[in-house]
């Protein structure tokens, strides 16, 4: 199981996948859709998501000629567990870690 949260920790450690899997919350999206709102180029976008898709927080499929991205809801379960188990976490709020680890970092 440690070794699946590295992964998946390592992929929310970026502040462009998070926004990426946000914007998944609502719907599924076609990667044209997903790289339009980043200043970055389509490729660069694509690496994110493969990232995502190693991680197994989304899905991608083909649809006709468009690849379109799914949120995988239950690939936060273990990370969630993990930090519950902490106590000061609620579920999948990875802001206040966020700011726990950095707080822990610097002081």
């Amino acid at each position: 199981m440690e070794d699946r949260l590295d992964i998946v920790f390592a992929a929310l450690a970026d502040p462009t996948r998070r926004a990426i899997l946000a914007m998944l919350l609502e719907d599924d999206m076609a990667v044209t859709d997903v790289a339009e709102p980043f200043q970055m180029s389509l490729a660069a976008v694509s690496k994110h998501l493969a990232i995502l898709t190693r991680a197994g927080l989304i899905s991608q499929e083909k649809r006709g000629r468009v690849k379109w991205c799914k949120l995988e809801p239950d690939a936060l379960k273990d990370a969630s567990i993990w930090m519950q188990s902490f106590g000061q976490f609620e579920a999948v709020n990875l802001d206040a870690f966020e700011r726990f680890l950095a707080a822990e970092l610097n002081g």
